[in-house]
């Protein structure tokens, strides 16, 4: 039995007795599931068509604040409604809850009954509807790391979030003796993801203290992005369960490495990969040779779906496998961009600039914008580069801070032209408004470094 179900088998298990509560969930704009819990019986009788959320769940930021400036809802018009329309095709069970499911909802205007444009899921769609168009089918693949806390969320937020303690001592990369410590938070995760139809191949210590990854197969990039934002929400809720915390923060502490979320991508067509020529060096094809131009040339303007916070920026750090420059290589992991599988059939780009904090909607929506440009735009692709990218002083910077995404991202022609400009503008404002807030704030370190001394 997979976790994958269909209305029908939902139906027989509420009459069983073994489902009583379906979640219907909607993506938000920093990636979070919302929605509502279903009784299992309304949900069979009038939940699955459709069912209603205030619009400014996608004008608001990470605490829920609904700051003014979005054109898509304000005070002055009210907050309105969404209608959520369940994409039955994602319904599944979720086995660490009891007795639950799960569906994913699409949105849609209540007025014109059309898809709400800035709805990360439907952004990202667009861009595969335009990938489709072109002949190719988007495939992708997120990692997922994250830290695991020997506390759990309760204790930390009393605490004030100070004095966090990693539940490893040392770094853990690949370390099988401190992962097995880590079982009793791992093994279920796994697992009750398999369950749940999530296709999972591994996790492994990553290069901190507490730091894990979890390795996810690739997919369709609507999947990909699904199975991440599920996959994220059962870590934090299973880590919650056994008493421990589990945080997605690009950079928790100054001392300590980041937390990436990298995307291998590729394109399809026919049922093969479009990215691979045998005959060509690296086996890289002119599509791929073109797309992997198109991620260069607008890695600047993309940053801010990549990095979508100001802590985002903190990880960006020499030395630390996070990327700071604008480049591709080959098997490199100091570049941004890393050709992974050279030479053979399963060839494919590894973007490395992403934070474990993204919407993998958005951030796999802006990797499609630039690399399906490049293909339009017929880029030629510059040879790699080799050796150690972070000293080369003549290679582009990624944008190192938010200030700077924002300002690519309000002035960028292509992601108008791809995604239009009133999500351009939406995001442009949800940047600014995560800018101000940061801007207002009076920090510990101010207090600490100032406070006698000044």
């Amino acid at each position: 039995m997979t976790g994958l179900m269909t209305f029908d088998e939902l139906n027989r298990e509420a009459m069983a007795g073994a489902i009583d509560t379906v979640l219907v969930c909607l993506v938000d704009m920093q990636g979070r599931l919302m929605g509502k819990r279903f009784h299992v019986s309304h949900f069979l009788e009038s939940g699955h068509v459709e069912t209603h959320c205030c619009n400014y769940l996608l004008a608001t930021d990470l605490e829920m604040a609904t700051p003014d400036g979005f054109a898509a809802t304000s005070w002055a018009s009210g907050y309105g409604d969404y209608v959520m329309k369940p994409d039955l095709s994602t319904l599944r069970r979720i086995p660490w809850l009891d007795g639950t499911a799960m569906v994913i909802c699409d949105l849609i205007d209540h007025h014109s009954h059309e898809p709400v444009p800035h709805s990360p899921r439907q952004i990202l769609k667009a861009q595969v509807a335009r990938a489709e168009a072109m002949g190719f089918t988007p495939q992708m693949a997120t990692e997922l790391e994250f830290f695991l806390f020997e506390q759990g969320f309760d204790a930390i937020r009393r605490g004030g979030f100070r004095d966090l303690t990693p539940i490893s001592g040392y770094n853990e990369d690949y370390n099988i003796l401190q992962t097995t410590r880590e079982e009793h938070v791992m093994r279920p995760i796994r697992n009750h993801l398999v369950a749940a139809s999530v296709p999972v191949e591994n996790s492994k210590g990553e290069a901190e203290t507490g730091q894990e990854e979890l390795n996810i197969r690739y997919a369709d990039a609507l999947l990909t992005a699904d199975h991440h934002t599920i996959a994220k929400q059962a870590v934090k809720e299973i880590a919650d369960q056994i008493g421990h915390a589990a945080s997605f923060m690009a950079k928790w502490h100054h001392a300590k490495v980041g937390s990436a979320a990298h995307i291998h991508q590729s394109l399809f067509r026919e049922g093969k990969n479009a990215f691979h020529d045998a005959t060509r060096d690296h086996g890289m094809s002119e599509t791929m040779a073109a797309y992997v131009a198109g991620l260069l040339k607008y890695s600047a303007e993309g940053t801010f779906f990549l990095a979508p916070y100001i802590n985002s920026y903190k990880r960006f750090v020499p030395g630390t496998f996070a990327p700071t420059k604008i480049a591709w290589s080959i098997d490199n992991r100091t570049a941004g961009y890393r050709l992974v599988g050279e030479g053979t059939r399963g060839v494919r780009i590894e973007c490395r600039i992403p934070g474990s904090d993204i919407n993998p909607y958005l951030a796999c929506a802006a990797q499609l914008a630039a690399g399906l440009s490049g293909i339009e735009e017929g880029l030629s692709l510059a040879p790699p580069v080799s050796g150690d990218v972070y000293g080369m002083d003549d290679v582009p910077e990624i944008p190192c801070t938010l200030r700077a995404a924002t300002e690519a991202l309000r002035n960028s022609a292509m992601l108008r032209r791809t995604m239009g400009d009133w999500v351009v503008d939406h995001y442009t404002r949800a940047a600014e408004v995560e800018q101000e807030t940061f801007d207002a704030v009076v920090t510990d370190w101010e207090i600490m470094r100032g406070f006698e001394r000044a």
